[in-house]
Protein backbone atom coordinates (compact mmCIF):
# COMPACT_ATOMS: atom_id res chain seq x y z
CA UNK A 1 0.00 0.00 0.00
CA UNK A 2 1.28 3.42 -1.00
CA UNK A 3 -0.84 6.49 -0.26
CA UNK A 4 -0.50 9.25 -2.84
CA UNK A 5 -3.18 11.67 -1.69
CA UNK A 6 -5.03 12.60 1.50
CA UNK A 7 -8.11 14.80 1.33
CA UNK A 8 -9.52 16.51 4.42
CA UNK A 9 -13.13 17.65 4.49
CA UNK A 10 -14.78 19.39 7.42
CA UNK A 11 -18.56 19.17 7.52
CA UNK A 12 -21.11 20.66 9.89
CA UNK A 13 -24.08 18.49 10.87
CA UNK A 14 -26.91 19.62 13.20
CA UNK A 15 -28.05 17.03 15.72
CA UNK A 16 -31.68 15.89 15.81
CA UNK A 17 -31.64 16.48 19.59
CA UNK A 18 -29.04 18.20 21.76
CA UNK A 19 -26.60 15.95 23.59
CA UNK A 20 -25.36 16.99 27.03
CA UNK A 21 -22.64 15.50 29.21
CA UNK A 22 -20.68 16.85 32.17
CA UNK A 23 -18.56 18.68 29.54
CA UNK A 24 -21.48 20.71 28.20
CA UNK A 25 -24.27 20.64 25.63
CA UNK A 26 -23.82 19.97 21.89
CA UNK A 27 -26.32 21.04 19.24
CA UNK A 28 -24.28 20.40 16.09
CA UNK A 29 -21.08 18.63 15.13
CA UNK A 30 -18.10 19.83 13.14
CA UNK A 31 -16.61 16.60 11.78
CA UNK A 32 -13.36 16.02 9.89
CA UNK A 33 -13.56 13.33 7.21
CA UNK A 34 -10.44 11.79 5.71
CA UNK A 35 -10.22 10.28 2.23
CA UNK A 36 -7.03 8.44 1.28
CA UNK A 37 -6.10 7.54 -2.30
CA UNK A 38 -3.46 4.97 -3.20
CA UNK A 39 -1.13 4.75 -6.17
CA UNK A 40 -3.74 2.76 -8.14
CA UNK A 41 -6.52 5.29 -7.55
CA UNK A 42 -8.34 3.29 -4.87
CA UNK A 43 -9.93 5.26 -2.05
CA UNK A 44 -10.85 4.74 1.58
CA UNK A 45 -12.70 6.87 4.10
CA UNK A 46 -12.12 7.57 7.79
CA UNK A 47 -13.33 10.05 10.39
CA UNK A 48 -11.57 12.13 13.03
CA UNK A 49 -13.77 11.69 16.10
CA UNK A 50 -12.59 14.59 18.25
CA UNK A 51 -15.05 17.22 19.43
CA UNK A 52 -15.29 20.91 18.68
CA UNK A 53 -13.40 21.78 21.87
CA UNK A 54 -10.77 19.97 23.99
CA UNK A 55 -13.21 18.74 26.64
CA UNK A 56 -13.25 14.96 26.28
CA UNK A 57 -9.61 14.91 25.18
CA UNK A 58 -6.87 17.38 24.34
CA UNK A 59 -7.73 17.02 20.64
CA UNK A 60 -10.34 19.14 18.88
CA UNK A 61 -11.33 19.82 15.27
CA UNK A 62 -8.91 22.73 14.91
CA UNK A 63 -5.94 20.78 16.20
CA UNK A 64 -6.92 17.62 14.33
CA UNK A 65 -7.04 19.44 11.01
CA UNK A 66 -3.67 21.16 11.50
CA UNK A 67 -1.98 18.03 12.82
CA UNK A 68 -3.01 15.92 9.83
CA UNK A 69 -2.27 18.60 7.26
CA UNK A 70 1.11 19.68 8.63
CA UNK A 71 2.51 16.61 10.36
CA UNK A 72 0.72 13.27 9.92
CA UNK A 73 -0.07 13.36 6.20
CA UNK A 74 3.58 14.05 5.25
CA UNK A 75 4.62 11.09 7.42
CA UNK A 76 2.29 8.77 5.50
CA UNK A 77 2.29 10.03 1.92
CA UNK A 78 4.66 8.31 -0.49
CA UNK A 79 5.80 5.63 1.98
CA UNK A 80 5.02 2.06 0.98
CA UNK A 81 3.86 -0.40 3.64
CA UNK A 82 2.82 -4.04 3.49
CA UNK A 83 -0.63 -3.50 4.95
CA UNK A 84 -2.98 -1.06 6.65
CA UNK A 85 -1.79 -2.43 9.98
CA UNK A 86 1.56 -0.75 9.30
CA UNK A 87 0.14 2.75 8.77
CA UNK A 88 0.16 3.56 12.49
CA UNK A 89 3.89 2.88 12.55
CA UNK A 90 4.51 5.59 9.96
CA UNK A 91 2.95 8.13 12.34
CA UNK A 92 4.65 6.90 15.51
CA UNK A 93 7.16 9.77 15.51
CA UNK A 94 4.35 12.17 16.41
CA UNK A 95 3.26 11.68 19.99
CA UNK A 96 -0.40 11.51 20.96
CA UNK A 97 -2.93 12.98 18.53
CA UNK A 98 -4.56 9.57 18.32
CA UNK A 99 -7.89 10.77 16.96
CA UNK A 100 -6.15 12.53 14.09
CA UNK A 101 -4.08 9.41 13.46
CA UNK A 102 -7.20 7.24 13.56
CA UNK A 103 -8.81 9.27 10.78
CA UNK A 104 -5.98 8.31 8.43
CA UNK A 105 -5.46 4.78 9.77
CA UNK A 106 -9.09 3.68 9.56
CA UNK A 107 -9.38 5.13 6.06
CA UNK A 108 -6.46 2.93 5.03
CA UNK A 109 -8.17 -0.14 6.48
CA UNK A 110 -11.28 0.70 4.43
CA UNK A 111 -9.11 1.10 1.33
CA UNK A 112 -7.31 -2.20 1.88
CA UNK A 113 -10.54 -4.15 2.47
CA UNK A 114 -11.94 -2.72 -0.77
CA UNK A 115 -8.80 -3.74 -2.64
CA UNK A 116 -9.16 -7.27 -1.29
CA UNK A 117 -12.88 -7.31 -2.10
CA UNK A 118 -13.91 -8.21 1.46
CA UNK A 119 -16.05 -6.51 4.12
CA UNK A 120 -13.97 -4.53 6.59
CA UNK A 121 -15.39 -6.44 9.55
CA UNK A 122 -14.10 -9.70 8.11
CA UNK A 123 -10.74 -8.15 7.23
CA UNK A 124 -10.34 -6.99 10.85
CA UNK A 125 -10.98 -10.53 12.10
CA UNK A 126 -14.57 -10.12 13.19
CA UNK A 127 -16.55 -13.21 14.15
CA UNK A 128 -19.94 -11.82 15.17
CA UNK A 129 -21.56 -10.22 12.14
CA UNK A 130 -24.62 -9.25 14.19
CA UNK A 131 -23.82 -6.93 17.09
CA UNK A 132 -25.94 -5.75 20.01
CA UNK A 133 -26.79 -2.08 20.10
CA UNK A 134 -27.12 0.15 23.14
CA UNK A 135 -27.98 3.81 23.34
CA UNK A 136 -26.48 6.79 25.15
CA UNK A 137 -28.81 9.49 26.47
CA UNK A 138 -27.42 12.84 27.54
CA UNK A 139 -28.39 14.98 30.52
CA UNK A 140 -31.92 16.35 30.03
CA UNK A 141 -33.72 19.44 31.26
CA UNK A 142 -36.01 17.38 33.53
CA UNK A 143 -36.31 13.82 34.80
CA UNK A 144 -39.68 13.35 33.03
CA UNK A 145 -37.94 14.32 29.76
CA UNK A 146 -35.32 11.64 30.42
CA UNK A 147 -37.93 9.00 31.21
CA UNK A 148 -39.79 9.81 28.00
CA UNK A 149 -36.59 9.38 25.97
CA UNK A 150 -35.85 6.05 27.65
CA UNK A 151 -39.34 4.81 26.73
CA UNK A 152 -38.73 5.77 23.11
CA UNK A 153 -35.37 3.98 22.96
CA UNK A 154 -36.68 0.84 24.63
CA UNK A 155 -39.58 0.76 22.17
CA UNK A 156 -37.01 0.99 19.36
CA UNK A 157 -35.40 -2.21 20.66
CA UNK A 158 -32.15 -0.98 22.18
CA UNK A 159 -30.59 -3.57 24.46
CA UNK A 160 -28.92 -1.27 26.95
CA UNK A 161 -29.59 2.25 28.19
CA UNK A 162 -26.70 4.51 29.18
CA UNK A 163 -27.43 7.81 30.86
CA UNK A 164 -24.98 10.62 31.45
CA UNK A 165 -24.61 11.77 35.05
CA UNK A 166 -22.90 14.60 36.93
CA UNK A 167 -22.91 15.75 40.57
CA UNK A 168 -26.02 17.80 39.82
CA UNK A 169 -27.74 14.95 37.97
CA UNK A 170 -27.10 11.57 39.55
CA UNK A 171 -28.64 9.81 42.57
CA UNK A 172 -32.17 11.19 42.33
CA UNK A 173 -32.14 10.66 38.58
CA UNK A 174 -30.99 7.06 38.85
CA UNK A 175 -33.56 6.45 41.57
CA UNK A 176 -36.40 7.66 39.35
CA UNK A 177 -35.14 5.71 36.35
CA UNK A 178 -34.97 2.51 38.39
CA UNK A 179 -38.40 3.15 39.87
CA UNK A 180 -39.85 3.46 36.37
CA UNK A 181 -37.68 0.75 34.74
CA UNK A 182 -36.60 -1.70 37.48
CA UNK A 183 -35.23 -4.41 35.21
CA UNK A 184 -33.64 -2.76 32.17
CA UNK A 185 -29.89 -3.07 31.53
CA UNK A 186 -28.77 0.34 32.77
CA UNK A 187 -25.41 2.04 33.08
CA UNK A 188 -24.25 5.52 34.14
CA UNK A 189 -21.47 7.52 32.50
CA UNK A 190 -19.84 10.19 34.65
CA UNK A 191 -17.22 11.50 32.17
CA UNK A 192 -14.72 12.15 35.00
CA UNK A 193 -17.07 14.37 37.02
CA UNK A 194 -16.18 12.96 40.49
CA UNK A 195 -13.23 12.48 42.84
CA UNK A 196 -12.48 10.10 45.70
CA UNK A 197 -14.00 12.74 47.98
CA UNK A 198 -17.34 11.61 46.50
CA UNK A 199 -16.82 7.96 47.41
CA UNK A 200 -19.88 7.71 49.67
CA UNK A 201 -22.07 9.20 46.96
CA UNK A 202 -20.63 6.78 44.40
CA UNK A 203 -21.18 3.88 46.81
CA UNK A 204 -24.85 4.83 46.98
CA UNK A 205 -25.23 3.96 43.30
CA UNK A 206 -24.74 0.28 44.18
CA UNK A 207 -28.41 0.05 45.10
CA UNK A 208 -29.44 0.59 41.49
CA UNK A 209 -27.94 -2.63 40.10
CA UNK A 210 -26.10 -0.85 37.29
CA UNK A 211 -24.29 -2.80 34.58
CA UNK A 212 -21.37 -0.42 35.12
CA UNK A 213 -20.31 3.04 36.22
CA UNK A 214 -18.25 4.55 33.43
CA UNK A 215 -15.24 6.78 34.12
CA UNK A 216 -16.30 8.33 37.42
CA UNK A 217 -12.86 9.78 38.27
CA UNK A 218 -10.16 11.78 36.48
CA UNK A 219 -9.72 11.31 32.73
CA UNK A 220 -6.07 10.21 33.08
CA UNK A 221 -6.35 8.10 36.23
CA UNK A 222 -6.09 4.37 36.87
CA UNK A 223 -4.79 4.54 40.47
CA UNK A 224 -7.76 6.13 42.23
CA UNK A 225 -10.13 4.04 40.13
CA UNK A 226 -8.52 0.93 41.62
CA UNK A 227 -9.17 2.32 45.11
CA UNK A 228 -12.75 3.12 44.21
CA UNK A 229 -13.41 -0.27 42.60
CA UNK A 230 -12.30 -1.97 45.80
CA UNK A 231 -14.95 0.02 47.70
CA UNK A 232 -17.99 -0.32 45.44
CA UNK A 233 -19.91 -3.29 44.05
CA UNK A 234 -20.82 -1.69 40.73
CA UNK A 235 -18.27 -2.58 38.02
CA UNK A 236 -16.20 0.40 36.91
CA UNK A 237 -15.79 0.85 33.16
CA UNK A 238 -12.68 2.71 32.07
CA UNK A 239 -12.82 5.05 29.09
CA UNK A 240 -10.52 8.08 28.71
CA UNK A 241 -7.32 6.70 30.36
CA UNK A 242 -7.12 3.69 28.04
CA UNK A 243 -5.23 5.01 25.01
CA UNK A 244 -3.03 2.01 24.23
CA UNK A 245 -2.62 -1.68 24.85
CA UNK A 246 -0.07 -0.81 27.55
CA UNK A 247 -2.64 1.36 29.33
CA UNK A 248 -5.07 -1.55 29.22
CA UNK A 249 -2.50 -4.00 30.56
CA UNK A 250 -1.58 -1.74 33.48
CA UNK A 251 -5.21 -1.01 34.36
CA UNK A 252 -5.99 -4.73 34.35
CA UNK A 253 -3.02 -5.48 36.62
CA UNK A 254 -4.06 -2.71 39.03
CA UNK A 255 -7.71 -3.86 38.96
CA UNK A 256 -8.76 -0.30 38.12
CA UNK A 257 -11.99 -1.51 36.56
CA UNK A 258 -13.78 -4.59 35.31
CA UNK A 259 -14.87 -3.36 31.86
CA UNK A 260 -13.30 -1.20 29.13
CA UNK A 261 -15.02 1.14 26.70
CA UNK A 262 -12.91 0.85 23.55
CA UNK A 263 -13.09 3.78 21.11
CA UNK A 264 -11.19 3.65 17.85
CA UNK A 265 -10.37 7.34 17.85
CA UNK A 266 -9.15 7.43 21.42
CA UNK A 267 -6.60 4.67 20.82
CA UNK A 268 -5.46 5.66 17.32
CA UNK A 269 -7.40 3.31 15.06
CA UNK A 270 -8.23 -0.30 14.31
CA UNK A 271 -4.73 -1.70 14.77
CA UNK A 272 -4.45 -0.61 18.40
CA UNK A 273 -8.11 -1.49 19.06
CA UNK A 274 -7.37 -5.05 17.95
CA UNK A 275 -4.40 -5.26 20.33
CA UNK A 276 -6.45 -3.97 23.26
CA UNK A 277 -9.34 -6.27 22.46
CA UNK A 278 -6.95 -9.23 22.48
CA UNK A 279 -5.35 -8.44 25.84
CA UNK A 280 -8.76 -7.80 27.41
CA UNK A 281 -10.16 -11.04 26.03
CA UNK A 282 -7.17 -12.96 27.40
CA UNK A 283 -7.85 -11.46 30.84
CA UNK A 284 -11.65 -11.89 30.75
CA UNK A 285 -12.27 -8.14 30.65
CA UNK A 286 -15.34 -7.36 28.51
CA UNK A 287 -15.05 -4.51 26.04
CA UNK A 288 -17.66 -2.55 24.13
CA UNK A 289 -17.53 0.15 21.49
CA UNK A 290 -18.13 3.70 22.68
CA UNK A 291 -19.49 6.51 20.54
CA UNK A 292 -18.35 10.05 19.80
CA UNK A 293 -21.41 11.36 17.92
CA UNK A 294 -19.88 10.11 14.68
CA UNK A 295 -21.27 10.54 11.21
CA UNK A 296 -22.08 7.42 9.22
CA UNK A 297 -18.44 6.92 8.24
CA UNK A 298 -17.21 6.73 11.82
CA UNK A 299 -20.28 4.69 12.73
CA UNK A 300 -19.48 2.18 9.96
CA UNK A 301 -15.97 1.72 11.34
CA UNK A 302 -17.45 1.20 14.82
CA UNK A 303 -19.74 -1.51 13.49
CA UNK A 304 -16.81 -3.30 11.87
CA UNK A 305 -14.57 -3.33 14.94
CA UNK A 306 -17.47 -4.35 17.20
CA UNK A 307 -17.64 -7.73 15.45
CA UNK A 308 -14.42 -8.87 17.14
CA UNK A 309 -14.85 -11.64 19.71
CA UNK A 310 -13.99 -9.54 22.76
CA UNK A 311 -16.79 -7.03 22.17
CA UNK A 312 -19.30 -8.87 24.34
CA UNK A 313 -21.48 -6.01 25.60
CA UNK A 314 -23.88 -3.73 23.69
CA UNK A 315 -22.04 -0.66 22.44
CA UNK A 316 -22.99 2.92 21.67
CA UNK A 317 -23.44 2.06 18.00
CA UNK A 318 -26.99 3.17 17.31
CA UNK A 319 -29.11 4.13 14.31
CA UNK A 320 -28.23 7.11 12.13
CA UNK A 321 -31.68 8.62 12.65
CA UNK A 322 -31.07 9.05 16.38
CA UNK A 323 -28.55 11.78 15.62
CA UNK A 324 -28.90 13.00 12.04
CA UNK A 325 -31.77 14.29 9.90
CA UNK A 326 -29.85 12.71 7.01
CA UNK A 327 -26.62 10.74 7.31
CA UNK A 328 -23.76 10.93 4.80
CA UNK A 329 -23.88 7.20 3.96
CA UNK A 330 -26.38 4.97 2.24
CA UNK A 331 -28.02 2.88 3.40
CA UNK A 332 -28.13 4.65 6.73
CA UNK A 333 -27.32 2.60 9.84
CA UNK A 334 -30.45 0.92 11.16
CA UNK A 335 -31.13 -1.01 14.35
CA UNK A 336 -33.47 -3.99 14.14
CA UNK A 337 -36.55 -4.33 16.33
CA UNK A 338 -34.57 -6.70 18.57
CA UNK A 339 -31.79 -4.17 19.11
CA UNK A 340 -29.11 -5.47 16.78
CA UNK A 341 -27.10 -4.24 13.80
CA UNK A 342 -25.87 -6.54 11.05
CA UNK A 343 -22.52 -5.65 9.50
CA UNK A 344 -22.78 -5.18 5.72
CA UNK A 345 -21.32 -7.70 3.29
CA UNK A 346 -20.05 -5.19 0.70
CA UNK A 347 -16.28 -4.54 0.51
CA UNK A 348 -14.73 -2.02 2.86
CA UNK A 349 -16.97 -0.25 5.35
CA UNK A 350 -19.88 -1.55 3.29
CA UNK A 351 -21.75 1.73 2.83
CA UNK A 352 -21.82 4.14 -0.10
CA UNK A 353 -20.76 7.74 0.50
CA UNK A 354 -23.25 10.52 -0.28
CA UNK A 355 -20.79 12.82 -2.02
CA UNK A 356 -23.40 15.44 -2.90
CA UNK A 357 -24.54 15.72 0.71
CA UNK A 358 -20.97 15.97 1.95
CA UNK A 359 -20.35 18.79 -0.51
CA UNK A 360 -23.46 20.56 0.75
CA UNK A 361 -22.33 20.25 4.38
CA UNK A 362 -18.68 21.16 3.74
CA UNK A 363 -17.21 24.16 5.53
CA UNK A 364 -13.62 23.66 4.34
CA UNK A 365 -11.50 21.13 2.48
CA UNK A 366 -7.92 20.64 1.42
CA UNK A 367 -5.89 18.18 -0.61
CA UNK A 368 -2.45 16.97 0.51
CA UNK A 369 -0.32 15.32 -2.13
CA UNK A 370 2.87 13.26 -1.92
Amino acid sequence: MLIREIKLVEIKMPLVHFFETSFGRTYERSIILVRVTDSDGGTGWGEVTCGESPGYSEEWTGSGWATIEKILAPLVLGHEVDSAADIAGLMKWARGNRMAKSGIETACWDLEAKRLGVPLWQHLGGVNRTIESGVSIGIQDTIPDLLDLIRIELAAGYRRIKIKISPRWDYDVLKEVRREFPDIPLMADANSAYTLADIERLKSFDEFNLMMLEQPLAHDDIIDHAKLQAEIKTPICLDEPIKSVEDARKAIELRSGRIINLKNGRVGGHTESKKIEAVCRENNIPVWCGGMLESGIGRAHNIAISTLAGYTMPGDVSASKRYWHEDIITPEVEVSSDGTITAPDSPGIGFEIKHDLIQKLTTRETMILS
